[in-house]
């Protein structure tokens, strides 16, 4: 069976002695924020009220007053005074992100579905299971600062015959962020070619780009006009804005007609998500909480995120660009001493270091293993922020320690 980058560095880690909370470790490579208490940050959930209704199955689709909630925060976060509101039956909930995002890939039919390369690994995965669609990658560069336009979105849909665009938002690995008018140019094009964009906002609270004074978050639902029409379909969760990895409970947002259909794939893939868990969500999505939560995030993370890229930098893990969005640096290598400046390499000496980071390579999404394995992405590594800075410090420490060991002439 193959595996997804982070689940591959965490198998080879464990082998070499690696466990889950182990201090003598420091995992980069995790694909989840700190889960503890934050400055400024509502109080954590610590335990879980199961009532009797709750012993039973949860509808597949998702408790209706989650799905209300759901979609009332949408509506008070980015379509205020909008004649278009988004309803319960405008949202589906699922047991995880990969279960949202595979409902979604069951759905598709046969038609082109568009991919960027780099992004999230698990999409490789994903887009190699069903058959009834052909994943096209779109090659972004770093030379550009991963930077592509609505020009760019619209000639790859004509030329290709996009019918479908999957993609992370802000990216996962790379950090790049597509916001404001440009965005709503996207969400314009789509509409106008009729081209589907399945929009991966897992990380849309982690935005560092944003105004002094307004709420750091972003989603392509401000620009829908009609959400019934518009063909924007987005997936979220309590993973990584909420910092509730555990729960396991996302939602995928869109037209009445999409939500309906990947409801149906639910039924045969998963069969919908945890009750109870489902039922105790509902007052982490009212408003107050939301912001206090998301200012809280931008606080502390902002700061680690300054704080690690400078260090990295100085290390000589330069970036194409800084991360817009995320919790992560995306690690250009090439600049270091051989055998660092592998991804791989790079990543098998660290953990000797007890330190884990995900080589670039699995960022090089490439369903059924069409094109050559040679990675553009073999001189890159991803590393998270998402732990606390006292890990970050000290795996800091350790890739320095690790970096003088192999620069020729530098003194001990």
């Amino acid at each position: 069976m193959p595996r997804t980058g982070v689940i591959f560095v965490t198998a080879e880690a464990t082998r070499r002695g690696y466990r889950p909370g182990d201090p003598d470790w420091c995992n980069l490579g995790q694909g989840q924020p700190e889960t503890g208490d934050l400055p400024g940050a509502p109080s954590r959930v610590h335990s879980v009220t199961v009532d009797m209704a709750d012993q039973e199955y949860a509808p597949v689709a998702g408790l209706w007053e989650v799905r209300e909630a759901i979609a009332g925060l949408y509506n008070r976060l980015y379509r205020k005074g909008m004649p278009s509101q988004y309803k319960a039956e405008n949202v589906c909930l699922s047991g995880g992100g990969r279960a949202a995002l595979t409902r979604a890939a069951a759905s598709l039919g046969q038609v082109n579905l568009g991919h960027f390369l780099p992004d999230y690994t698990a999409y490789e995965e994903l887009l190699d299971v069903f058959k009834a669609f052909t994943a096209i990658p779109i090659l972004l560069e770093g030379e550009r600062g991963y930077a592509f336009t609505h020009d760019d979105l619209r000639r790859e849909i004509q030329g290709r015959g996009l019918s479908a665009l999957l993609f992370s938002n802000p990216c996962n690995p790379t950090g790049k962020l597509v916001q404001g008018e440009e965005l709503a140019r996207w969400v314009g094009v789509a509409r106008e070619l009729e081209c589907s964009l399945l929009i991966d906002e897992f990380y849309s609270h982690y935005i560092w780009t944003g105004r002094p004074g307004v709420l750091p978050v972003e989603s392509a639902a401000r620009y829908v006009e009609d959400v019934n029409r518009d063909p924007v379909i987005l997936f979220d969760g309590l993973t990584k804005n909420w910092r509730y990895p555990g729960w396991r409970m996302t939602w995928t947002v869109g037209p009445k007609q999409v939500i309906d259909t990947v409801s149906s794939a639910g039924s045969f893939l998963d069969g919908g998500g945890s009750r109870p868990l489902q039922r105790a969500a509902i007052p982490l999505l009212q408003e107050d909480t939301v912001v206090a939560e998301t200012r809280a995030i931008h606080h502390t993370f902002r700061e680690k995120r300054d704080r690690f890229h400078s260090r990295l930098e100085r290390l000589g893990i330069r970036t194409d660009r800084a991360p817009d969005g995320t919790f992560y640096v995306w690690g250009n290598l090439s600049g270091l001493p051989a055998p660092l400046n592998d991804g791989m390499a790079f990543f098998r000496a660290a953990l000797e270091h007890q330190v884990i980071t995900v080589p670039g390579e699995f960022f090089d999404v490439n369903p059924g293993k069409r094109r050559a394995r040679a990675s553009r992405f073999r001189n890159y590594v991803r590393l998270s922020f998402g732990p606390s800075w006292e890990t970050l410090d000290k795996a800091l420490q350790r890739l320095e320690a690790l970096v003088l060991q192999h620069t020729p002439g530098a003194m001990p």
